[in-house]
C-alpha cells in the first residue's frame, strides 16, 4: 500500500503485532509467509517492519516494551482519521474506551489504541497533515 493510501481517512493503513519476544515471531513469519524484516531503532532495543519480497512495508513486528507494553499480543490494525481528539471523543459516548494515548508518531502522526463497545481493539492514527 502506498504512502498516499496509509493516508486517506477510513482505511486501515498498517498493522503492528506486539509481543514479549519479537525475534521469535520476527523469524515465524519470516519462515510461514516469506516476508523479510527491517530493524526499526528504539532506543536500546529494535522493534522490526517486516517486507514483501520487493521490499514493501507491510507490518510491524514489536516488543511488548515501553509505550508498547500494555499492548494486547494481537494483530492490530491502524485506521485513518481526519482528526484525532474527536474520534476519541466519539469513541468514548459511543461506549467504547481509549487504551493508550493519544502520542507522537514523528512523521507518521499521531495514535491512539481504542477498545470498541464489544471489546475489539484497534488503533487510530491520524497523519501529520489531518
Amino acid at each position: 500500500m502506498g504512502e498516499s493510501e496509509r493516508s486517506r481517512v477510513g482505511t486501515v493503513g498498517w498493522f503492528d503485532l506486539t509481543v514479549p519476544d519479537a525475534d521469535v515471531v520476527r523469524d515465524f513469519y519470516q519462515a510461514v509467509v516469506g516476508w523479510g524484516a527491517t530493524g526499526v531503532d528504539m532506543g536500546g532495543y529494535s522493534d522490526y517492519m517486516m517486507n514483501t519480497p520487493d521490499g514493501q512495508g507491510v507490518a510491524g513486528v514489536c516488543w511488548k516494551r515501553g509505550s508498547n507494553a500494555d499492548l494486547p499480543s494481537q494483530w492490530l490494525m491502524y485506521i485513518t482519521v481526519a482528526d484525532l481528539d474527536a474520534s476519541m471523543q466519539a469513541c468514548e459516548r459511543g461506549g467504547g474506551a481509549v487504551l493508550t494515548g493519544p502520542r507522537g508518531l514523528g512523521s507518521y502522526g499521531r495514535v491512539c489504541v481504542i477498545r470498541d463497545p464489544a471489546g475489539a481493539v484497534c488503533a487510530l492514527i491520524q497523519p501529520p497533515n489531518g
